[in-house]
């Protein structure tokens, strides 16, 4: 063999070992991000103690792109749309929601404002057990949720019928509107023939009040319901490198999401116990639920704020925005709206002002964001 067919050889041989190496790389840099070990307890955090990172809206900062959009109930005529940054912090650690003093919510019940409403009077002491006993099977009417109360002997408040307790009166309700729509008469008819019945039951007398005008005050509660019911969704999408479902759920993790019920689902829980949860993130269910999650490439997931569900005072907004820069800075993702744009960081102090005006709207309207009235009616 010549010395010029030795050279073609290792030339070759090069050539060959170049393409296979170029091909293992690529197939390596396609696989999606996969969620990596977390470090042992005690090890050294990435940002100095006491550091803390904050969202900004100044558009010279060091801000480079991103959007958000708003989007209203679908039975609003106007959905108003807005924007979101990307920007380069170092979100590994971002330390939960600051705690703040909130008071302590009154127990759910039946309340004048929301609900159609027909007291029971009985001639004696009724017991809770017979209460409970004619309780009908199911608690709603239609679409909307059918309540029972009775006026306690012992603490001369309404509650829910407890057993062994007396109670000296009842009162049945139907709830006016929830997200289906306004209470309508064939929903109120149904109201009517439980309370009835549980009324026959425990041989109480019913005070129904006028169809027409519960079904009239039903309608004009949607209308306000339906201009102010707002989610406000963000959607992060990949730049370059997929992400796969085990990296997103420990990236979320990292800044205070729990997983939820729903595979694939996330949840970002409020500073107090029993409160709803702030923030909800989402991706593919299917990926979620796969044989080979490690496999899955997810190139999208998003993150909303149900308005009318969270107290104000939880700042949710400005939580919202300080995720979802972290996220967009870790996992290299940049925020758009529903057609790929992505939108200008000064649109986010539009949104927020409307969110201002929105909350004070439901204040005056009684139903504060985030209280037990807001998150009936708002369900």
């Amino acid at each position: 063999m010549t010395s010029l067919q030795i050279g073609l050889a290792i030339l070759g041989a090069l050539v060959l070992a170049l393409v296979v190496g170029h091909g293992a790389w690529s197939a390596r840099r396609s696989l999606p991000r996969q969620a990596m070990p977390e470090p042992a307890p005690g090890a050294a955090s990435p940002l100095p103690a006491g550091q803390r990172l904050e969202p900004s809206f100044d558009a010279d900062d060091g801000v480079a792109n991103g959007a958000a959009e708003w989007h209203s109930d679908p039975r609003a005529e106007d959905a108003a749309a807005g924007a979101a940054a990307h920007a380069e912090p170092d979100p590994d650690i971002l330390p939960p929601a600051r705690h703040r003093f909130i008071q302590p919510e009154r127990k759910a019940g039946l309340d004048a404002l929301i609900d159609a409403m027909a007291p029971i009077a009985v001639d004696t002491l009724a017991s809770g057990d017979a209460a409970l006993a004619a309780m009908p099977p199911t608690r709603r009417a239609g679409s909307k949720p059918f309540g029972v109360e009775g006026f306690n002997s012992v603490s001369g408040e309404w509650e829910f019928p407890v057993a062994g307790q007396r109670y000296r009166a009842f009162q049945c309700g139907v709830q006016l509107v929830n997200r289906t729509g306004a209470l309508n008469q064939i929903e109120y008819s149904e109201f009517v023939i439980k309370a009835q019945a549980f009324a026959d039951a425990i041989g109480g007398e019913p005070d129904f009040p006028e169809m027409l005008e519960e079904v009239a005050r039903a309608r004009e509660l949607d209308q306000f319901a339906s201009a102010h019911d707002a989610q406000i969704n963000f959607t992060l999408r990949a730049n370059r490198t997929a992400w796969s479902p085990g990296y997103v759920l420990q990236s979320a993790a990292r800044l205070g999401f729990v997983a939820g019920v729903i595979p694939g689902r996330m949840l970002l829980p409020a500073a107090e116990p029993g409160r709803p949860s702030l923030l909800s993130l989402a991706i593919d269910t299917q990926a979620a639920m796969a044989d080979a999650p490690e496999q899955a490439a997810l190139r999208e997931l998003s993150l909303s704020l149900d308005v009318p569900q969270v107290d104000r005072i939880e700042q949710p907004f400005a939580r919202l925005c300080e995720i979802a820069l972290a996220l967009a800075g870790s996992m290299d993702g940049a925020i758009i709206d529903d057609d790929g744009n992505l939108i200008r960081a000064e649109a986010m102090e539009v949104i927020h002002a409307g969110l201002e005006q929105l909350y004070d709207r439901l204040e005056g309207h009684d139903l504060p964001a985030g209280s037990v009235l807001a998150r009936r009616v708002f369900s």
